[in-house]
């Protein structure tokens, strides 16, 4: 029975990244959070594992499992202190219903880690995985190629209408989400996904994997860069850099080590910058956002840097490039566009700036240097009575206003620094201990039901919801994790030393990407990231016995 507990297993690591977010039903019909189809299998093979466990065909005991247990007991404690010492959540079904749906959200990410750990009891399921991985990151890179270029459908969950599965199409500078709820999610994926690939393409003797890997290496790579995201490009870069140096650290000798780091830096480095010139104009845009000349302290044309380091090499140009892709011309009838502006998103700090700058002589109010056009803002709707006797819905909008910060800075910094973290430290505050409960923080009154949560800071979303005892179990078995690679670095497999090496590198990605974005409670990544937990604690198991 165990063999079919690993089929589903497999299954599930290539079905969660690739199925779009299409619900199946809300369990709260006012909020965005919905059940779709992973859930129910995933609730399967958790039922199938506890199954085995109790027949002792299953292992479940693993450092990692208590620190997971420590981190579900405080999400409890967290929980009844919202509800009876904080009162942060009211006793009433909606409130109650929303927090602990959110408690058992946590609940089905470990369930990953726990079947993983599991299933995994050889190296040859081991790498049929990886090799699944691969092949998953190849998959979601011909989906965002069809989405960019042919107008595949998009799923998204950037707001409570779409998130109920409305088939929508990317306009032209909207940044490609693949079969994910939105570009961050897909960029925080491939920042975990990634590094462990690069590291298993550098390990692997076998010339059919290796290819396997460096493809989808390198698609991942395009797919990251198109999705246009600066901080999860940023932890990328990080991540894939320690994975060189720590590999070629592991080389008995000098020569070997100066070999190893010189010709796979040049390697990746060149194909990666190589990316970035032809798809990257976007990516190259935000990223001036965040850089100025500290004399003048206007922004860096990055992309124009680019340009001139592409010319000095005689590379082609990229608009030539881009002009030999193969594109459809328009996008399928019964489909809409996707959200860009600000009233269509969850968190209003996930606003894609658009990059066609407004016509000359146009009137626009002061506007942050990160956007470039100026939607109305809705003040109110009304039905009205025309003369013929039909009913007709008139919308008011006024001219939207930004703080100074957001003029100074950039939209999206300053609403994570004068909202959305400040919301969070305030929840922090209230109950340094055990929090104020899971989605809690961006209310502005108690009774207030928000129909989507979001810090874009993981950290101190776990610190305001879960408090000091949520943050150090949460964490330290995060760290756990990696100090148990780490003491195994040595082993003599060089598939397990490529993998400890690449999920390692991997989780440090995905950390540094926490700063800026909610990794942590994305559920597609948040699933494959404790599967990938979960099969390292059974490589390391396996170390134990001989295989």
């Amino acid at each position: 029975m165990k063999k079919y507990l690993f089929a589903l297993a497999a299954f599930l690591l290539i079905f969660i990244p690739l199925y779009p977010k299409i619900p199946l039903f809300s369990p709260i019909e006012q909020y965005i959070v919905r059940v779709r189809i992973e859930d129910i299998l995933i609730l399967m093979a958790g039922i199938w594992w506890l199954f085995l466990v109790i027949k002792k065909k299953a292992r479940w005991r693993s450092p990692l499992s208590y620190g997971i247990a420590l981190y579900i007991a405080a999400g409890v404690l967290s929980t009844l202190s919202a509800v009876f010492i904080t009162q942060t959540v009211p006793i009433t079904p909606l409130h109650l219903t929303k927090t602990l749906l959110h408690l058992f959200r946590y609940v089905e990410y470990f369930s990953l880690f726990f079947i993983m750990y599991a299933v995994v009891t050889s190296l040859k399921q081991a790498k049929w995985l990886i090799g699944l991985l691969s092949l998953t990151v190849i998959l979601a890179s011909i989906y965002g190629y069809g989405q960019k270029f042919y107008y595949w459908p998009v799923y998204s969950t950037m707001n409570r209408e779409f998130s109920k599965g409305i088939r929508l199409y990317l306009t032209e500078h909207a940044r490609v989400q693949s079969t994910f709820a939105g570009h961050y999610d897909l960029a925080a994926f491939l920042v975990v996904a990634l590094p462990l690939i690069l590291a298993m393409g550098l390990g692997e003797k076998k010339k059919l994997r290796k290819g396997l890997h460096y493809s989808a290496f390198f698609l991942g790579t395009w797919l990251l860069v198109i999705s246009a995201s600066r901080t999860p490009f940023a932890a990328f870069v990080v991540a894939i850099w320690l994975v060189i140096l720590w590999l070629g650290w592991l080389t008995p000798k000098w020569k070997d080590k100066l070999k190893f780091w010189i010709t796979r830096y040049l390697a990746v480095y060149s194909m990666l910058f190589l990316v970035v010139y032809y798809f990257g104009s976007e990516l190259l845009d935000r990223l001036s956002f965040a850089i100025s000349n500290e004399k003048t302290g206007l922004s860096i044309d990055i992309k124009k840097e680019v340009d001139h380091w592409a010319t000095l090499a005689r590379l082609p140009n990229s608009d030539q490039l881009y002009q030999l892709l193969p594109k459809a011309i328009s996008p399928a009838s019964d489909s809409l566009p996707a959200p860009i502006d600000t009233d269509l998103v969850a968190s209003i700090s996930d606003q894609p700036p658009v990059t066609t700058k407004p016509q000359t002589g146009a009137v626009i109010n002061p506007q942050p240097k990160d956007v470039y056009v100026n939607v109305p803002e809705i003040v109110s709707e009304e039905d009205i009575t025309l003369a013929d006797g039909t009913i007709q819905r008139r919308t008011i909008h006024k001219q939207r206003t930004y703080s100074n910060c957001a003029l100074e800075r950039e939209l999206s910094l300053c609403i994570r620094l004068e909202s959305l973290w400040p919301w969070a430290l305030d929840g922090f505050h209230a109950n340094p201990i055990l929090g104020t409960g899971y989605a809690t923080l961006n209310k502005q009154f108690i009774d207030e039901f928000t129909i989507a949560e979001s810090t874009d800071n993981n950290f101190l979303r776990t610190l305001g919801e879960t408090g000091l005892v949520g943050f150090i179990t949460f964490y330290g078995t995060i760290l756990m994790a990696i100090c148990l690679m780490f003491k195994h670095r040595h082993t003599s497999s060089s598939f397990r030393q490529s993998f400890y090496v690449g999920l390692i590198a991997g989780i440090i990605g995905l950390l540094i990407n926490a700063v800026y974005i909610d990794v942590f409670v994305a559920s597609k990544v948040a699933l494959t990231f404790w599967a990938l937990v979960g099969m390292a604690a059974g490589l390391m198991k396996l170390e134990k016995k001989p295989v």
